[in-house]
């Protein structure tokens, strides 16, 4: 994933510095051409319908917004601590922590570039999630 940023300093300061994103070596021209790599451990992606968009917004007290929307979502240790760390930086809570019904404590904060963040803290194992209903792979689920 690459978020282009016009506050570049602000960016690298949010997701390194105040989220504790390891940076690694990148490369860069000197002056304006800057770039910085972080470490955001192991990463997913989810494909979701508008609709199923509205229900997790709904289930996190979160504002929709009309649209299509990029949201970075960062599995955390404990998500009131990161929603605590990220304050001082400015970033504006979007929603507060919140247990969900999927068992995990979601929280989502406005970061910087326009982008949404959601910290999620799971309260149980893929394992456990699994084995309860309503979870299962789309190819499973009935359309």
């Amino acid at each position: 994933m690459i978020i282009e940023t016009d506050d570049f300093d602000e960016a690298v300061h949010f997701y390194r510095d105040v989220l504790g994103m390891p940076e690694q070596p990148a490369f860069a021209p000197d002056g304006e051409d800057r770039v910085s790599i972080l470490h955001a451990g192991i990463a997913t992606i989810e494909l979701a319908t508008p609709t199923h968009v509205r229900t997790i917004d709904a289930i996190e007290n979160a504002p929709t917004v009309e649209g299509p929307t990029l949201r970075i979502a960062l599995e955390v240790a404990d998500t009131a601590q990161a929603v605590a760390v990220s304050k001082p930086s400015g970033t504006g809570i979007l929603a507060p922590p919140t247990e969900t019904p999927f068992r995990t404590i979601n929280a989502r904060v406005q970061g910087p570039a326009g982008w949404q963040v959601t910290f999620f803290q799971e309260l149980e194992t893929l394992e456990q999630r699994s084995s309860r209903q309503g979870f299962s792979t789309d190819d499973r689920r009935a359309r």
